[in-house]
């Protein structure tokens, strides 16, 4: 898992796996998930970072969170 984090769009990107993108779902304005062509989530786009971000609804739910943690990203359950 891979993150990387745009400073001046307020956004971080975390990484799954190297699998071509397919397709995108938005679970909200601040929250995407990106799948490869077999249908499991590649990554997720999470915007507005500095503000905190939403957890539910995220593949890998348990490891993003620690990882934002360890980011000092703000978690809401």
């Amino acid at each position: 898992m891979r993150i990387k984090y745009d400073k001046e769009a307020d956004a971080i990107y975390i990484s799954f796996s190297d699998a071509p993108y397919a397709y995108g779902k938005d679970l909200d304005n601040e929250r995407r998930i990106d799948y490869d062509a077999n249908g499991e989530p590649r990554g997720v786009e999470l915007l507005c970072v500095s503000e905190g971000v939403i957890t539910n609804d995220l593949p890998h739910r348990g490891e993003i969170e620690r990882l934002l943690e360890k980011h000092n990203i703000k978690l809401f359950a």
